[in-house]
Formats: C-alpha cells, structure tokens, sequence
C-alpha cells in the first residue's frame, strides 16, 4: 500500500504534472518547427537554389571507384573507402535552419510575452525634482 500512495503523491506534485505538460507541448512545438522548416522555408530555398540535398558527396579515400557512381553504390565496391561529406553537410544546413526558426520563434514569443508594466525612464522634470527633494530632505 505504501507504493500506491507514494506513487501518487508524486504523480499528482506539481513538477511532475508540469513536465508532463512541458513534454506535450514540446512535442506539438516540434510539430510546428518541423513544419514550419518542410514546407514553408524548405520550398523557397529550393525555388530559389534547387533542393539541397548534398548527401551524395563523397570523396574516394582507397580504392577506385567509377566517376559519377551514386553514394550508396560507391560504399559497396570492394577494397573501396568513401570519405562521405555530402550528408554531413546538409544534416549541417538542415541544423542552422532549425535553429535559426527556432530563434526567431522564441524571439517573437519573447515579445509578445514582454512585461508592459516596465517603468520607463524618468524625464528630466523628474530627475530635477527628485534631486531637489532629496536635497530638501537632507536639510532637515
């Protein structure tokens, strides 16, 4: 009996019941970031520079292997080495998009969030006023 309860207090504590959430809307966030990479970004870098995709680079580092010979068939020739740069790159460039979106999306959200009761800079009338107050103040 004491496993149930035990396991209950923690279940029903607030940190756990907020990681939960914070999982969950982890997750749809990732969603959206996904989407927001696939189909929004994605498609205008490829009208503008073609699909980059570079995962077939390669560079032969022992053995030969015929010119033009796809990734996946270079890697099967025998007595062959394949230094395979290409997907290194686009994972790279696929990366710093996502990062990249989101920073701004964090960015936005950082602004919309951004406390309105900030107190703003004293003007000069008030800065004046202050100091002659706590002059009069020190006089007494």
């Amino acid at each position: 009996m004491g496993f149930v309860k035990e396991f209950k207090e923690f279940a029903l504590k607030g940190s756990a019941i907020d990681m939960a959430v914070g999982i969950i809307i982890g997750g749809a966030f990732g969603a959206i970031v996904t989407s927001v990479i696939d189909d929004l970004i994605m498609p205008i870098i490829g009208a503008i520079i073609g699909k980059p995709d570079f995962s077939s680079l390669y560079w032969v580092i022992r053995g030969t292997v015929p010119d033009g010979l796809p990734l996946e068939e270079a890697r099967k020739v025998a007595e062959a080495s394949v230094f395979a740069y290409g997907n290194f790159i686009t994972v790279l460039i696929n990366f710093l998009l996502l990062a990249l979106v989101i920073f701004l999306l964090v960015r936005g959200i950082n602004k919309l969030r951004k406390d309105d009761t900030e107190t703003p800079e004293p003007t000069k009338e008030e800065t004046l006023l202050s100091e002659i107050r706590d002059l009069l103040k020190a006089k007494k």
